[in-house]
């Protein structure tokens, strides 16, 4: 329970950049829609739609980056925050290439399930190992390495380097990475913010068009609330677990003079005194 209060305390302490993120990132989506409909056809129009389109990446990885140092201890005020978000690039580029990956693996389920069927013995390939769950097991599979084992695997590479820039902790990184409270983490803000939103969309549309247009309506906004918020808590999440695997430090004697009474002898008195503990 001491973690979870950490957490709400951590919360309170960034809420402005917990209200820019569910502010900012429905703006920038709204831009973005805009930024599709921008025409080609003349110069100043192609040189808009490069500007903006820079202007979007820049703003929502500063966003990112300044949400993630706002949960740390000393504010993420180690580096710069465009030290920061600069080095948040890289992996932002690595989840990059495992989605294409992933996208890719996508378009070969039906021949890897029609494989997968043929070689299983005949008396499991009627009832167990039939196409169909074949094809939903590796969908499975998919899901979880695409929104739990990569997001757990980069988010604390990517919340050190808001922090520390190229610098990294990879000592604490690699606890992170063996923490079960943090895979725990994972997993329900994945239950919650992609898979339980998932389920919205898959009834059949009822009623009048303006009813069904408010119930569309409703289902976008309960998706972006929850999943902004399994993402904003995450991240206060990994901002928890993170301060509680500072190396542990030992004391140090050194000599330091001090005066502990009248001179004797026009000499001063000296003690060792202990430093103030430090990482």
């Amino acid at each position: 329970m001491s973690l979870l209060r950490e957490l709400y305390a951590r919360l309170v302490q960034s809420r402005r950049w917990v209200a820019i993120q569910f502010g900012l990132t429905l703006l920038l989506v709204l831009i973005g829609m805009a930024w599709t409909r921008i025409p080609e056809k003349h110069l100043w129009q192609v040189t808009l739609s490069l500007l903006l389109s820079l202007l979007l990446a820049i703003s929502a990885l500063e966003l990112q980056t300044g949400t993630m140092r706002s949960f740390a201890d000393d504010d993420g005020k180690r580096v710069k925050l465009v030290w920061g978000a600069f080095s948040l690039l890289v992996w932002l580029a690595i989840c990059a290439l495992a989605w294409a990956l992933l996208n890719w693996c996508d378009d070969q389920v039906p021949q890897w399930a029609g494989y997968l069927n043929s070689k299983a013995p005949s008396h499991l390939r009627a009832r167990l190992f039939t196409y169909e769950h074949i094809y939903l097991w590796i969908l499975d599979v998919d899901w979880v390495i695409r929104w739990v084992v990569i997001p757990a695997k980069l988010i604390p590479f990517a919340t050190a380097s808001a922090q520390w820039g190229l610098r990294l902790p990879w000592r604490r990184v690699f606890q992170m990475l063996r923490n079960w409270r943090w895979w725990l983490g994972v997993v329900l803000a994945a239950l919650v913010g992609q898979q339980l939103p998932s389920h919205f969309f898959t009834s059949e549309p009822r009623g009048t068009v303006s009813a069904q247009v408010w119930h569309v309506t409703l289902k976008l906004v309960a998706t972006y609330i929850l999943s902004i918020s399994s993402w904003v808590l995450l991240l206060g999440w990994v901002a928890v677990l993170f301060s509680h695997q500072q190396p542990p430090s030992n004391a140090e004697l050194v000599a330091l003079p001090a005066l502990i009474g009248p001179s004797d002898k026009g000499e001063e008195a000296s003690a060792k005194l202990p430093l103030p503990e430090s990482d």
